[in-house]
Order: structure tokens, then C-alpha cells, then sequence
């Protein structure tokens, strides 16, 4: 299982997913250009001292990412998507994809993707955060695959 981030804009989200992904042993993929500079103190603040524990792969462009990526499900999380991440069937292997806060994804990357996933809010909303939506797809993910690391480890 691993986070993938789309271009990611604002700092402390992106080191809230970091710190996320840390405690739950998943690695993440950032994949550039970033809006901001990865070592910018609002993303070691956001993610204390878990940014050094994450294992972190930084992609040039989506094409990178794809070509380092050829045996892994991309599992992308969209308001655009059209099946429920609570009734997808996680495997290990998946790569949970999010776009840009203040964009998404391009076309090409959303039809590209091997499912497109969206987590249902109230109509009178818009969005989730971005570090909330992470934490609840990759909940989800790791419930179903059984992934959660042990306590204590």
C-alpha cells in the first residue's frame, strides 16, 4: 500500500500526510512540481520529527510516476469518482492517488487511473481536506487488507 500525491499545494497538508503515513509504515510518492519547497519549515512542522520516519519517493512528472509504477493498482480519490472508497476491494499492492488542493488532477492523469474513488460528504459541502480525506481512505485501505501496523512495533 502506498500515498500517492498529485503536485501536492500547501505544506502542512502535505506533512500531515507524511506524519500519516509514518505511523502507519505506508511510503508515499510525491509526485513534482510541489507548490512549495519539500523542505519548507510548515511541512516539518506539520509533520514534527515522523517526516524523517517516512519513506518518501519524489516523481519529475506523472509519467515517471506511472513508469515507476506498472504493477500497482493507482486507486485515484476524486469528487469525480463514481464508486464509494468504503465499497472498493483494497489489495496490498494499491496506490492511493490524490490530487491538488486547489486543482485535482488533469484529464490525462484521471484517465489514466485503474479506479477512480470518491468519499461521499453532505451536498451542501464542497470537500474535505486533503490530510483528512488521506487518512480516511488509507483507514479504510489497511482495515480491509488487514495492514495495520502491530502495537508496539
Amino acid at each position: 500500500m502506498r500515498i500517492a500525491l498529485y503536485q501536492p499545494d500547501i505544506p502542512q497538508n502535505t506533512g500531515t500526510i507524511l506524519r500519516t503515513a509514518a505511523c502507519f509504515e505506508v511510503a508515499t510518492d510525491i509526485i513534482e512540481p510541489a507548490g512549495f519547497n519539500l523542505s519548507d519549515r510548515a511541512l516539518k512542522r506539520a509533520g514534527m520529527d515522523y517526516v524523517d520516519l517516512a519513506q518518501v519517493t519524489r516523481h519529475l512528472s506523472y509519467e515517471h510516476f506511472r513508469n515507476a509504477s506498472q504493477v500497482a493498482r493507482i486507486l485515484l480519490f476524486t469528487t469525480r469518482g463514481h464508486s464509494s472508497f468504503q465499497a472498493f476491494d483494497y489489495r496490498p499492492d494499491d496506490i492511493l492517488l490524490f490530487g491538488r488542493e486547489s486543482a485535482g488532477v488533469p484529464d490525462h492523469v484521471h484517465d489514466t487511473a485503474d479506479a477512480r474513488l470518491v468519499i461521499p460528504i453532505s451536498s451542501a459541502t464542497r470537500s474535505l481536506n486533503l490530510a483528512v480525506s488521506v487518512a480516511m481512505a488509507l483507514s479504510e485501505a489497511l482495515r480491509q487488507i488487514g495492514g495495520f501496523p502491530e502495537n508496539g512495533d
